[in-house]
């Protein structure tokens, strides 16, 4: 891709942006969140048309106007936003608008044969007739990669494709990365996971502003030279130091059970600390979340806040406690991606006087949000949609802060948001428990759970193997316990 430029109205997104992929290696793209890189791929994919500049593949320059011009020539894409229809099966989603159709009949067990052999491959642990919305969002991840690898693509890109995956599963996906590297493929690796660039990736192209910042073979750079590339100054540190300040128990949970997945869980959080609850997917860490804010029902076992016993049956009981829950999938389930910053950063409290919106608090709480989250917005009434990965997860969090909650459930906080966001998001995290905030953070990101968290508790197969204090803890005893083992 040579002097790609693309402005989108009087945004220009791309500035004469380079960018080229060799046969057989692993390319890195990274910049924060919109610096320009799902622009760039949608070009390559046929998403978006370039304003100027040329696509060569294979030393022939190519006119890509169409997704499917892009699928004839080798392009497949794994998009970070999941493209699946939950209604329809895991084999149904996988042969979308490319059915196999002999004589007018519809091909149904081939297309699952292909499917199962697909998903085989990955490991995955369903088949193709499972419904797409059973299924968890690391599972839905795993169709999509599956789907991509089954076009025998010369180009693949992937988009965060370890988003919702754990440890393991991407162990595995990175075999079978290295295998398709073998086999000649070139490999686009979009990812704000500076670990598994440095694992997985031969050159890294890095973009700020919409503009090519440099390219560099991994084996000459190491992770500041990265973060100084793509926010223009250093991070002094990775994860801010806490002002721990822990109290008495606040949450504090026995024997919770959901009737389906977890069962027999107990843990207690205390004021102002951070408990992170780490585990392979399927294992129950969100299920307990649900069941806690009143998602799912709690079929056995008692929660306490502040030593007094709730009942909670619905997320309304959960809010009525003080409680606050910021999903894993932000876009889904945290946001109305069409209305403004200021509507979502009210949608829990909106404030009233007489039965009536009272627009003062309400501008003033989202002003207030905007300058202490750091959210970077041209104006409250933009539509939450247009704002970076990092602000709209800054926008989930300001709604839950119009009153300071007693606990607050943070599942996957940092997913899909870059590095100086990330650094943002931790800031936060860290100021809340100060203030005695009791927080519960799920995360599949091992560092993460380190960097962040007092105490680690690890789930295996709905149970609770094991709860590690952090300072004592590392990748191998946390992999243990969720494997089913032991720590020691």
């Amino acid at each position: 891709m040579r002097q790609i430029n693309k402005a989108f109205g009087p945004v220009q997104v791309l500035s004469g942006v380079d960018f080229d992929l060799r046969a057989g290696e692993v390319h890195a793209l990274m910049g924060e969140n919109g610096a320009g890189k799902s622009t760039l791929m949608k070009i390559l994919t046929g998403i978006y048309q370039a304003d100027s500049g040329s696509v060569r593949i294979e030393g022939r320059e190519e006119i890509i106007k169409t997704p499917v011009d892009a699928q004839k020539l080798g392009i497949a894409i794994i998009h970070q936003e999941l493209n699946l229809l939950p209604e329809m099966t895991v084999a149904e989603n996988f042969f979308l608008g490319r059915e196999i159709v002999r004589y007018g009949i519809l091909q149904k067990q081939e297309m699952k044969r292909i499917v199962a052999d697909q998903l085989a491959a990955l490991q995955a642990n369903f088949g193709p007739d499972t419904l797409v919305k059973s299924l968890s969002v690391g599972q839905q991840q795993l169709v999509e990669i599956a789907r991509a690898l089954s076009v025998h693509a010369k180009i693949i890109i992937m988009d965060e494709p370890t988003a919702a995956l754990t440890e393991p599963e991407i162990q595995q996906l990175f075999a079978i990365v290295r295998q398709l590297a073998e086999q000649g493929v070139g490999l686009v690796y979009v990812s704000h996971r500076m670990e598994e660039i440095f694992q997985i990736c031969q050159r890294i192209t890095v973009l700020r502003d919409g503009v090519s910042v440099g390219t560099k073979d991994i084996a000459d750079t190491h992770f500041d030279d990265v973060v100084s590339m793509m926010v223009g100054r250093a991070l002094d540190e990775r994860f801010p130091e806490r002002d721990r300040r822990i109290g008495e128990v606040k949450l504090q949970v026995s024997g919770l059970s959901d009737g389906h997945t977890v069962r027999d869980i107990s843990f207690d959080i205390r004021a102002g600390e951070i408990l992170a609850f780490a585990g392979l997917i399927g294992s129950g860490r969100t299920e307990i979340a649900n069941a806690l804010f009143g998602l799912s029902p709690i079929t056995a076992g008692t929660v306490a806040i502040n030593g007094q016993p709730v009942r909670i049956k619905r997320p309304a009981d959960a809010i009525g406690h003080r409680m606050a829950y910021v999903t894993e999938d932000r876009k889904a389930k945290g946001l109305i991606l069409d209305m403004s910053v200021r509507e979502n950063g009210t949608l829990v409290y909106l404030p009233t006087r007489n039965g009536m919106i009272d627009h003062a608090a309400e501008q003033k709480h989202i002003r207030e949000a905007i300058e202490k989250l750091n959210i970077k917005v041209a104006d409250s009434e933009e539509a939450v949609r247009r704002l970076s990965g990092g602000n709209q997860q800054k926008v989930v969090l300001a709604k839950w802060l119009v009153e300071l909650p007693e606990v607050l459930i943070l599942d996957e906080p940092t997913r899909g948001v870059d590095v100086g966001g990330k650094a943002e998001i931790y800031r936060i995290i860290n100021e809340l428990s100060r203030q005695g905030v009791a927080i519960m953070m799920i995360s599949s990101e091992l560092p993460e759970v380190l960097g962040v968290s007092d105490r680690i508790a690890v789930m295996n197969e709905g149970r609770l193997n094991g709860i590690l204090n952090t300072k004592e803890a590392d990748q191998e005893k946390i992999m243990a316990l969720a494997a089913g083992g032991s720590a020691v």
